[in-house]
């Protein structure tokens, strides 16, 4: 299973406490780019908010007001507006309960002062470093103060609800949000605050928007990975590929969560991409190559085997044996697949292998070899890669998504505890129980290869 698409929560996890992208996360964003992964947010933030991100991120994708409106750089994809009655009511339920509001525009959330205050980066900062318990209180007390500077105007509220609304949103601590719930049957209410609820249309949610993406960009679910703090996010996180907690996200997120990595202050994001395979994390410790491949696979030897080799050596006689072996079950498992399971052809394949062995060998032991042993053994593995990508070009296929899908079946060979299990006996690696459900490659290889088939089909026509 390749990544295709990897969609970020924004607060939280896209940015960290004091409203930036880490550098390692651009860093990120900017090598999945290059690989041709598609990246965008899904938020409960408004386009207004994300627009910035989206130019200086080179994002392909924004999924806002919980799923309500999703654009591109260049066109909207999809709006969902509420209807005019539903904002008539819902500003009505406000003003008489003296409920703080805001409404979502495609320009911004406006409205009440409060949820301003709350959105900003001094409110989220607060709302990370006040214990839960006091929420009530901490939402009490913010009424008060800026309702006495500057009370909200229901006329305005009326005069804003003209314009299209997405998403409302009320200050509401989660009793209240239950209240609100069955007072609303009809919409659905989510929160990625304690202090406040986000009202949207019924059935709506993240996922759905991730949903509507994936179709209109080809991507299956499965191929797609999700990063989120929220509780808003857990529909989303359940739903994807590969789901990723931040180390700062609620204890339900990281329960549903396939893997908890750092917070998002720590390099969370580099960290959890590297962990899968999608990207190689450049290290201090170890030389990377101009071969993003290479670095990948270097990748999982090093969680494999705690270590790498950093200088050139030769293999001897019974690693190399090793090494070889594992290249002859492919040639092998390649042979029966092009006999298409005809055992008597797929036998005659054999016996000319064994023959081009015998061959080999002769050709070998009749000429000199004056260069080293290391040399010999680079020129043969750089032969044999050679070949495999002439055997692809000679195929017409693409082989950097299979490799990729490849690459994440073994790396979904780690275990939850973050290390290599393997047989007492055998030393073979061992998988995860799950494996075969969420990594095995054949599935995705397939469908790839149904998508490179009707590419080049639209292409001749």
């Amino acid at each position: 299973m390749a990544i295709k698409a990897v969609f970020f929560d924004i607060d939280g996890t896209l940015l960290n406490d004091r409203k930036h992208v880490q550098k390692s996360t651009q860093d990120a964003i900017a090598n999945m780019k290059k690989q041709g992964i598609f990246v965008g947010v899904a938020t409960g933030r408004g386009p207004a908010f994300v627009a910035p991100f989206m130019e200086n991120l080179g994002l392909d994708f924004a999924i806002t007001y919980n799923g309500q409106y999703i654009f591109t750089r260049d066109r909207v994809l999809y709006q969902n507006q509420l209807p005019k009655s539903t904002v008539y009511r819902v500003i009505k339920y406000a003003s008489e309960q003296k409920r703080e509001i805001s409404l979502g525009t495609s320009s911004g959330l406006v409205g009440s002062n409060i949820i301003n205050m709350g959105t900003s980066r001094f409110g989220q900062w607060i709302s990370r470093i006040i214990p839960k318990r006091w929420t009530k209180a901490v939402t009490r007390s913010f009424k008060h103060i800026v309702r006495r500077v500057k009370p909200q105007s229901l006329n305005s509220l009326m005069t804003i609800m003209r314009q299209p609304i997405f998403q409302i949103v009320l200050v509401a601590t989660k009793e209240q949000s239950d209240i609100i719930a069955e007072k609303f049957p009809h919409l659905t209410i989510t929160r990625s605050s304690p202090y406040s609820a986000d009202l949207i249309s019924k059935g709506m949610s993240k996922i759905k928007g991730v949903l509507y993406v994936a179709r209109e960009f080809d991507v299956e679910i499965e191929e797609i990975m999700a990063f989120g703090d929220s509780d808003n996010d857990l529909e989303m996180l359940s739903g994807v590929g590969i789901s990723v907690a931040m180390g700062n996200a609620t204890e339900q997120v990281k329960t549903i969560a396939d893997y908890t990595t750092a917070s998002n202050n720590n390099d969370g994001i580099s960290q959890a991409l590297a962990h899968f395979g999608v990207i190689h994390q450049k290290t201090n410790r170890i030389f990377s190559s101009s071969d993003d491949n290479f670095n990948k696979v270097k990748d999982f030897h090093q969680l494999m085997d705690g270590k790498t080799c950093e200088i050139p050596r030769i293999y001897d006689i019974v690693e190399g044996g090793h090494r070889s072996a594992f290249k002859v079950e492919e040639i092998v498992e390649f042979l029966y697949a092009t006999s298409n399971g005809d055992k008597e052809e797929f036998a005659q394949a054999l016996a000319r292998l064994h023959k081009a062995v015998d061959k080999a060998a002769e050709k070998v032991l009749s000429k000199p070899h004056p260069q080293t042993p290391l040399v010999g053994q680079v020129d043969a593995l750089i032969d044999l890669l050679y070949l495999t990508y002439g055997s692809f070009v000679l195929m017409g296929v693409d082989p950097k998504p299979f490799f990729d899908t490849v690459h994440e079946a073994n790396i979904g060979k780690i275990f939850p505890d973050g290390k290599a299990h393997f047989d007492p006996e055998t030393h073979k690696i061992l998988k995860p129980d799950d494996w075969e459900e969420r990594f095995a490659p054949e599935p995705a290889i397939k469908r790839e290869l149904d998508r490179q088939i009707q590419k080049s089909l639209q292409h001749r026509k």
